[in-house]
């Protein structure tokens, strides 16, 4: 029997799992049928199961239907893109210390970078026996091959943070809603512009992150979405005229790039003006930005960040970089767990009704809500998060 009729089939008896909220938008995962008796199952006839099938409620483009599972003590990879920005330290560390608590054997590696190298680290997870591999990639498009050996092996792949493209050898993907990420970005731009400059017209520029990055785009996409009605109508004026995601992304989210375009915007554009405000798109690239700007003695901009590093909470705290956004790195990776879990104990993939197209397939994807961080509420969304607290003195 294949698998897609072993979907069919089982379709009424997977069981309901938490359902993930996304920030403002309310998404829920959908709920599967009750379970039905499985001595019933197995006589139904084949109409009797397209019937099931076309009944259930969970979307079959978000579930992978229940097996055998896998032993408690199972080997399981991640595969980190590198280790240079706080978020991704932090996951190496969270993963091994979760997955070891929960009974698995971990595997962690990064890649610095270097697609060959995660291929071959995901290919020596597959050698070892790995039941599930986690993929950070260090760009979506390139894993395709190495992905569907993984699925051929009768491996789980579960994307982690970012989208795993163009191949069909995904299960899932965990991360932080991009789009929505992207317009809280630019609302607390905007946010922030009236707080610290006052009435407008203001003067902004757009910083991307790095193009091979599948969240990059859809963070300046879901960013647009708030800033362009503005700069149509003038409020907002980009100096530079620069507004395309190619012109402003920042290969390799590297800061020492991101500075350089910013010295050359501000000494181009900027010798007989005043720049109010800056996108960034991650708090490493807004320092690079915030230095750039007291270097050429500009008054520092208002600007947006990612990923509430420790030195950038510190600058929020002081009034030296306006906000970030918080992506808690301990919540993503307990989800990408709760799902290892669930695969475990022969449930499947979770439910969920959000799905993203990566070029070949609906992929199911695990959604968590971003928070902006601004002085004003970093000690509410810090409250539980020791280690940053104490930084907000």
């Amino acid at each position: 029997m294949n698998r897609k009729r072993i979907m069919a089939l089982l379709g009424a008896t997977v069981l309901a799992v938490s359902a993930l909220t996304g920030c403002g938008g309310g998404r829920e995962g959908a709920a599967n049928a009750p379970a039905a008796q499985e001595a019933a199952v197995e006589e139904s006839t084949e109409v009797a199961t397209q019937d099931a099938a076309a009944q259930s409620e969970t979307p079959a483009t978000a579930t992978e239907a229940a097996g055998s599972g896998f032993e408690a003590g199972a080997t399981i990879g991640v595969s980190l893109p590198w280790l240079g920005t706080q978020n991704w330290k932090e996951a190496e560390t969270m993963f091994k210390e979760q997955l070891e608590a929960a009974g698995y054997v971990p595997i962690i590696q990064a890649a610095d970078q270097k697609v060959p190298q995660q291929q071959q680290q995901i290919e020596s997870m597959i050698e070892n026996g790995a039941k599930v591999i986690v993929v950070g990639p260090i760009d979506g498009t390139q894993l395709g091959s190495v992905l569907e050996q993984a699925k051929d092996a009768g491996i789980y792949v579960i994307g982690y943070d970012r989208l795993l493209e163009n191949t069909t050898g995904v299960d899932g993907v965990v991360q932080f809603g991009s789009v929505k990420t992207g317009e809280l970005q630019a609302q607390a731009l905007l946010d922030g512009l009236k707080e610290v400059k006052g009435e407008g017209p203001y003067n902004i520029e757009l910083f991307g992150g790095g193009p091979a990055d599948p969240n990059a785009p859809n963070f300046f996409k879901g960013a647009m979405s708030v800033l362009q009605p503005l700069i149509d109508d003038g409020t907002l004026t980009v100096v530079s005229g620069q507004t395309d995601f190619t012109q402003c992304a920042t290969v390799d989210w590297d800061n020492a790039k991101a500075q350089a375009r910013m010295d050359s915007l501000l000494s181009g554009f900027y010798s007989d003006k005043d720049i109010h405000g800056v996108l960034s798109p991650n708090d490493g690239i807004a320092r690079a930005i915030i230095t750039s700007c007291e270097n050429a003695g500009q008054q520092i901009p208002v600007v947006s960040g990612l990923d509430a590093e420790n030195e950038s909470v510190e600058w929020v705290w002081s009034g030296r970089q306006y906000s970030t956004v918080a992506k808690p790195t301990d919540a993503l990776v307990a989800q990408t767990i709760e799902i290892i879990n669930s695969l475990r104990d022969g449930k499947g993939m979770p439910a969920t009704d959000v799905t993203a197209d990566n070029g070949v397939k609906e992929v199911a994807i695990y959604e968590l809500p971003p928070v902006v961080v601004t002085k004003a509420n970093a000690k509410e969304v810090f409250a539980n998060d020791p280690s940053r607290l104490e930084l907000l003195k």
